[in-house]
């Protein structure tokens, strides 16, 4: 049975969503870069800026030389994650198996929805627009028999539409592409290919035999000469689904202040604990995620030393990680914790952890003040490091 994939490319996403948003933006060369350096390197390019001589990794203070009217728009990961999470949904509804890439690009296997929605071609139209629709937002869509295939015919389009690339005809369609659109083959490959092999189409390469490719890929020879021949079997991985208690906020000032941003930590790991207590989970790992004013952003993961729910067993870890990673002169806005892993509630005695004598009394403190909660509402009373 032939696979039916469909690639969802959305150009430039974090922009495409940010004209959403400010309408003025469209027509205008735009970059996405950090605001605070000239030195800052360019993270996304529309069309515009694109034809302007300007690419992902230039300079800023280089593009602006290029492009004096170029509109520079700050990172902004949380709209991002809101779009990408919404055109998610959007393609669930078409498919349970789909698999996020990237933002703005998603593949979906369709294959055996002919009776819901007609051909691959059909449900690649319907899907464009739905995202139109209801998104509006612009892109492309490539069909094809595999991943690899399907995701070139969609960045190949000139404009907005569907390509869809028949069974059997893969190749064909590979033959008069570049090399460089062949995933695997990197900057420096191509350059081999091109000035000590005089290597530029996807034909000359597929035409090579398995001793030449070799000399240059290694043992990735084979899987070039597959792929080079439009030949992919990867199979499309649905999002993963893995259970997490979390809490975020993001402050109404960006702050510096450790005493009040160790506050802020307590309170998020305050309402997860007590999250975890309602459904008598365990979590064997937490993680910390900080955003500056600049809007880096920084992640980190550790492993629990001890199987736990309660306030004062998680805090600690969580406030030297944090110690740790917020190791910037910068201002923070954003701050999120979370616990993942869970083991259920068990009655076997730890035998090397033995809490300390006063927790005992604290675990009642707590108890009594989850069910003040549970009767007047999360924020009816708080520890006072957390208020």
């Amino acid at each position: 049975m032939h696979r039916h994939i469909l690639h969802l490319h959305i150009p430039a996403f974090s922009i495409a969503v940010a004209r959403v948003c400010q309408p003025e933006l469209r027509g205008r060369p735009v970059v996405v870069a950090p605001p605070q350096s000239e030195r800052a390197l360019i993270l996304s390019v529309s069309s515009e800026a694109r034809k302007e001589g300007i690419f992902k990794g230039m300079s800023f203070s280089k593009a602006k030389k290029f492009c004096p009217g170029l509109t520079i728009l700050p990172p902004d990961p949380g709209l991002t994650e809101k779009a990408s999470k919404v055109l998610g949904e959007v393609a669930a509804k078409y498919t349970p198996l789909w698999e996020p890439s990237r933002p703005g690009h998603i593949y979906l296997d369709v294959t055996g929805t002919e009776r819901l929605w007609g051909r691959a071609r059909d449900t690649a139209f319907y899907l464009k627009k739905e995202i139109k629709s209801r998104l509006y937002l612009s892109g492309t869509v490539g069909v094809a028999g595999n991943k690899m295939v399907s995701s070139i015919a969609s960045q190949v389009i000139p404009s907005e539409g569907v390509m869809d690339v028949d069974h059997g005809r893969e190749a064909s369609f590979m033959a008069p592409l570049k090399v460089a659109v062949v995933p695997g083959i990197g900057r420096i490959r191509k350059k081999i290919l091109l000035h000590e092999l005089s290597i530029s189409r996807v034909r000359e390469l597929a035409a090579l035999d398995t001793g030449r490719l070799r000399l240059i890929f290694g043992r990735q020879a084979f899987v070039i000469h597959q792929r080079a021949i439009g030949i992919d079997l990867t199979p499309v991985y649905p999002a993963p689904v893995r259970p997490m208690i979390s809490e975020e906020i993001t402050f109404p000032e960006d702050e510096n202040d450790d005493r009040m941003l160790l506050r802020a930590l307590y309170g998020l790991v305050e309402k997860c604990a007590c999250r975890l207590r309602e459904r008598k989970l365990f979590p064997l790992k937490a993680g910390l995620s900080i955003r500056y004013s600049d809007q880096m952003e920084i992640k980190r993961q550790i492993r629990l030393p001890h199987t736990s729910f309660w306030d004062f067993d998680l805090y600690g870890p969580l406030e030297k990680l944090f110690l740790k990673a917020c190791n910037r002169r910068v201002r923070l806005r954003f701050m999120k914790v979370w616990f993942l892993d869970f083991c259920p509630e068990s009655s076997q005695l730890a035998l090397f952890h033995t809490p300390p004598p006063h927790s005992e009394k604290q675990s009642l403190v707590i108890q009594a003040l989850d069910r003040i909660r549970q009767r007047h509402g999360e924020d009816a009373i708080r520890f006072g490091r957390a208020a």
